[in-house]
């Protein structure tokens, strides 16, 4: 089994309240969820309106392709609007 995590730290655009900073991240977490079938939780920096940290990970049976797919991810979300990646960290775990 292989798992892939991935950490990122999003600055968000002219978020002055947490109201702000939610719709940015609900909204983020939705689109990595549906068009990568990951899970994805806020786990750090909970109550600063204008940082966000995600952790992501996903399940594989392939080094190359959890390799792969956490790459398309931070493609995807270098991409995105009303934020921008401040900086990430990327693991990838294997077992028996």
């Amino acid at each position: 089994m292989v798992i892939g995590i991935l950490q990122i730290e999003l600055a968000i655009d002219g978020a002055t309240s947490l109201k702000d900073k939610r719709a940015v991240v609900r909204s983020l977490k939705d689109r990595l969820h549906r068009s990568h079938q990951v899970s994805v939780a806020e786990v750090a920096t909970l109550d600063e309106p204008g940082t966000a940290t995600l952790g992501i990970t996903l399940a594989s049976n392939d080094v190359a392709h959890a390799q792969s797919m956490l790459d398309g991810l931070l493609n995807q979300i270098r991409q995105g609007r009303g934020y921008y990646l401040a900086d990430h960290q990327l693991e990838i775990l294997t077992g028996k």
